[in-house]
């Protein structure tokens, strides 16, 4: 068994620590997203069909902020809203697919745009191990590896100390995997290293990686 011999809250600030630099913008240098699709940039749906867009085609769009939240109409503690993002408009409440390492199962991307689906989970965890960032830097990113229009959310990492913790090992400075399907492997992901992964996987939604105190 994993012993965790450590005071309440010894780790709460873990998330704190540089991962503000890696994802938030200065004030003098906006926010800036990759837009290979004028309708979905400007959130309108159903998603136009994937297309590998050219080097005349990519543009540098600048958001200012990338993420606004409106809120459309409030009936007692239940709300409706719509989060305005670089790859589209979502509307809340929302359910959202969990895509876990880059596919729905069973379904296709242009399955999932049919059905008007804006919004979808990544798993920072499992997409650094399989298929890499390394690979998805070269693809550039998520989005294009699966052929998706619409925007994604990817978690921090740290749902796997909950349910890899027999396989995980928490440090001050971070925490250290062994993957489940590499015995033996390592793997260190520190809240700096999980904004890191997130950018490269391309992620509209990004979660700081933090312990869990119960």
């Amino acid at each position: 068994k994993l012993k965790r011999k450590r005071k309440r809250g010894q780790f709460a600030g873990m998330a704190k620590r540089k991962a503000e630099e890696l994802s938030v913008p200065s004030e003098t240098e906006p926010a800036k997203a990759v837009i290979k699709s004028s309708e979905a940039a400007n959130g309108k749906f159903p998603l136009p069909p994937y297309q590998a867009a050219s080097p005349e085609d990519m543009k540098i769009a600048e958001f200012n902020p990338p993420l606004i939240f409106q809120l459309d109409a409030v009936s007692g503690r239940a709300r409706a809203s719509t989060v305005k993002l670089p790859h589209g408009e979502v509307l809340t409440p929302v359910f959202m697919p969990v895509g876990t390492q880059g596919t729905i199962k069973g379904m296709t991307s242009e399955e999932m745009q049919g059905l008007g689906c804006r919004i979808l989970l990544g798993n920072t965890f499992h997409l650094a191990n399989r298929p890499t960032c390394d690979l998805l830097e070269k693809c550039g990113g998520l989005h294009n590896l699966m052929q998706w229009n619409g925007n994604i959310l990817t978690d921090s990492g740290g749902f796997q100390m909950v349910s890899l913790l027999k396989l995980a090992e928490i440090k001050e400075e971070g925490v250290e995997f062994e993957d489940p399907k590499k015995p033996g492997s390592r793997m260190l992901l520190t809240p700096e290293k999980s904004i890191e992964s997130q950018n490269v996987i391309g992620a509209d939604i990004m979660m700081a990686l933090d312990d869990v105190i119960s």
